[in-house]
């Protein structure tokens, strides 16, 4: 039986998206290069679970990431 109340996960899988949005974003404005790069490094995860979860592919052995 489903959860009711709950996301579905590729819903809330664009808060990961975000943030490495605002870290790409905060690296570039103060000029620190780790930011930068954790940020593209975010980023990228987020987009690959996002799209495995849309799919309806299980990632890690989850259905949908919370």
């Amino acid at each position: 039986m489903p959860r009711v109340g709950r996301g579905t996960g590729p819903q809330k899988g664009g808060t990961v998206i975000v943030l490495g949005l605002v870290l790409m974003l905060i690296g570039f404005l103060a000029g620190i290069s780790i930011l930068w790069t954790l940020g593209i490094i975010v980023l990228v995860i987020g987009l690959i679970l996002f799209v495995l979860g849309s799919t309806g592919r299980e990632v890690g052995g989850r259905k949908y990431w919370y």
